[in-house]
């Protein structure tokens, strides 16, 4: 009798490690979908938050930056084919579109002349 409940005893706890195996090779998510990866520019006079900072990125996610600026400007993205973004003074959000080749791509300032951030695209 002994026997018969250890045998049962291993036999659940052997499908129970199976199945929760089994659970982690399923993906979270579609793999062709990536939330966009948001990212706070802060523009201050002749400064800029972040200022060259290395943001990872996954191959065709987006970019959202969410820009805060007390003087309109522009931003260009160094990535092919290139993007540029006008921003108004005050609050507003500017979307790179998502970079479909490995690489570390430049998004500067064109007034300011200084890098905001290099997107290390993964």
């Amino acid at each position: 009798m002994r026997r018969s409940l250890t045998v049962v005893a291993v036999s659940l706890a052997t499908l129970m490690l199976t199945a929760a195996c089994g659970d982690e090779d399923k993906p979270t998510s579609d793999p062709g979908t990536t939330e966009p990866k948001v990212v706070q520019v802060t523009f201050d006079g002749d400064s800029v938050t972040p200022n060259g900072d290395r943001i990872e990125v996954a191959v065709g996610q987006d970019v959202v930056l969410d820009v805060t600026a007390d003087a309109a400007g522009e931003i260009h993205v160094h990535s092919d084919p290139e993007q540029e973004f006008e921003y108004p003074a005050g609050d507003s959000e500017q979307t790179i579109e998502g970079i479909d080749k490995p690489g570390t791509i430049d998004v500067e300032s064109h007034t300011l002349d200084k890098v905001i951030v290099q997107l290390e695209v993964r």
